[in-house]
């Protein structure tokens, strides 16, 4: 299981449970109840977040959203599942959403980490409305 599963990030020096509590814990902060599931078989963890709170930040389209940890050697991927469609008027604050949730997890890892934990882009960083590709809206 892994490569080329759409990974949008993935993270180096922490394993996939930390790496998705750092994900649920922003989601907590800007408005999202989250749910949380772990699997051993795939070894696995699920992120489910409803947005409660109005966000003017949050577009219509990110009101429920969904992720998926897996472990790879030396750390964690992270594939966005869920929104899979974003309408062309609201893809200006969807990119600006997941360009903030990139940034909050580089920054809090890096800084809990002392630097030694890393989150990176894969070569083929992809997000569910965009396809293949580098940019991926982010």
């Amino acid at each position: 299981m892994g490569e080329g599963n759409g990974d949008w990030l993935r993270v180096r020096g922490i394993g996939r449970e930390r790496f998705a509590t750092y994900l649920v814990d922003y989601l907590g902060t800007i408005g999202y109840t989250v749910e949380r599931s772990e699997t051993s078989e795939p070894s696995e963890s699920r992120v489910k977040g409803r947005l409660d709170k109005m966000n003017p930040a949050v577009p219509p389209a990110a009101s429920a959203l969904e992720f998926r940890f897996y472990p790879t050697s030396g750390g964690a991927a992270l594939v966005w599942e869920v929104p899979t469609e974003v309408p062309a008027e609201q893809r200006p604050r969807m990119d600006r959403l997941v360009r903030e949730i990139s940034s909050h997890l580089e920054r809090a890892i890096a800084t809990e980490s002392h630097a030694t934990a890393k989150v990176v882009r894969p070569a083929e960083s992809r997000l569910p409305w965009t396809g293949a590709g580098k940019n991926g809206g982010a």
